[in-house]
Parts: structure tokens; C-alpha cells; sequence
């Protein structure tokens, strides 16, 4: 696992986009597994600006993204498939065809996880894994537990993701109770993984995610494991971590 420290979520945001347009540049046709939530739209923004300036180019690029609430319409505004398109794929020159999110309107979960597990395994290995961390370390929508979650499932929020989430809705009863996740195993194949972090309300999370015993109670222990891992950091992120 590689440590980088940033000052603030702008710093980190750029280095976090700076990978990632790396990942394009090279390989035009990457397949990118993308992550939502405030954490990465800083850098969803400046991949949009590197864009327009024709910098990089997207037009070849295939995105898997990692998570959707259950029984949330692609259309509905709450919904990640309409966060994704806002904030980054109605911006740059991506195929609509060639970006995949869960389908949360879909209430079969087992015939749903089955169509995601499929296309992630015709795509075998995803060249870079974006990732945030929550409070809890969860990662995607794999929450703590008593074993790490292999392929896509439909899990049932903890308390805590909630409450975080809940300032994303009108009000805390508004939350979807369960989301569609992409597996732990699947986050672990692929080529590289890059979990950004920011904020003091994620230090413990990321302390134990670098520092403490690979255990499903904080799921991003597991990325200790992974041979090429990269976590982008700010200083309030990294507030109870050891200077390295």
C-alpha cells in the first residue's frame, strides 16, 4: 500500500485525477471501476476541465461503478446512475453504453447481482478501482461484518452510513435501507486500486484501514493485501496516522 499525503481535498483531488487521467493517456481503453459520494467529485471536476481543454480523452473508456440504492429509479435524483451522469459522464465524450452502475429499480436482487457479477467477470480484471472509505471503513457499500462479501449482493445499511448519507436527502427517513454493492472480491482483482480520503470525519477509518489487522469489522483493511494500492490522503484524513 503507497501513501500519498495531500494539504487539503483540492490537493487531493488533483493528484487523485492526475492517476487517473494517467490510467486513460496510456491505455485509451481502460475499464475504470468509479466510486460516488463527495469524496471524488473534486476530481470528477478536474478530470471534466482536463477535458474540455482536450487533455483526455473518454471516448474509448468503459466504467463499472461500484454501488446503487435498492428501489431507487435510474432517473431519480438520490440515485448514483443520476450522480454519475451530473457530475462526470454528461460532461466528457464517454459512450452512455459503455458506462454500467447496478440497477437499483431492479427488486429481483438475486437476478440483478447475477447481471452485474456477469459483466464484471467478461471484463476479468478492471485496470484502476476508484474508492472512498466511509466513517466505518466500509468501502462500495461492503459494510463491516463477520466475513468479506465476494460478488455483487444487496446489503442492508448500517445506522451509520445512514446517518452520513442522510444529508444527501430531505430528512434521515428518506435514506434507502438497502443498496446493491459490487464484492470485495472484485474490488481485489482489479489492477489497481486508488482510495481517496479527506476530512477528520475519516481518520479513524483510514488509520485502520493502513495501520490496523486485515479484518472484515473494517473492510478496507483488506487493500493492505493488494499488490498495488494507492491511497491518496489529506492531512485531516491522515490526523491520527504516524508521519511516515
Amino acid at each position: 500500500m503507497r501513501l500519498i499525503r495531500t494539504t487539503d481535498y483540492n490537493d487531493m483531488s488533483r493528484k487523485v485525477a492526475n492517476i487517473i487521467s494517467a490510467q486513460v493517456i496510456l491505455k485509451p481503453k481502460s475499464s475504470l471501476g468509479l466510486a460516488t459520494g463527495s469524496t471524488p467529485i473534486g476530481a470528477y471536476q478536474q478530470l471534466v476541465r482536463w477535458y474540455e481543454k482536450g487533455d483526455v480523452d473518454f471516448s474509448e473508456v468503459c466504467t463499472y461503478n461500484l454501488d446503487e440504492y435498492y428501489g431507487l429509479l435510474p432517473s431519480d435524483p438520490h440515485s448514483y446512475r443520476h450522480f454519475m451522469d451530473t457530475n462526470f459522464f454528461d460532461h466528457i465524450n464517454i459512450r452512455r453504453e459503455n458506462t454500467f452502475v447496478p440497477d437499483g429499480a431492479n427488486l429481483d436482487r438475486e437476478a440483478e447481482c447475477a447481471r452485474y457479477d456477469a459483466l464484471l467477470q467478461a471484463v476479468g480484471h478492471l485496470d484502476l478501482q476508484l474508492l472512498g472509505i466511509g466513517r466505518n471503513g466500509h468501502i462500495g457499500f461492503n459494510e463491516p461484518g463477520e466475513v468479506f462479501s465476494k460478488g455483487t449482493h444487496c446489503v442492508d445499511l448500517s445506522q451509520s452510513t445512514i446517518e452520513a448519507n442522510s444529508r444527501l436527502f430531505g430528512s434521515i427517513d428518506d435514506v434507502p435501507r438497502r443498496a446493491y454493492s459490487m464484492g470485495v472480491q472484485a474490488i481485489m482483482n482489479a489492477r489497481m486500486i486508488l482510495l481517496a480520503a479527506s476530512g477528520e470525519d475519516k481518520a479513524q477509518a483510514v488509520h485502520d484501514m493502513i495501520f490496523g489487522p486485515v479484518t472484515p469489522r473494517c473492510t478496507a483493511s483488506i487493500l493492505q493485501l493488494h499488490t498495488n494500492c494507492v491511497v491518496v490522503a489529506d492531512r485531516d484524513a491522515l490526523s491520527l496516522c504516524p508521519q511516515a
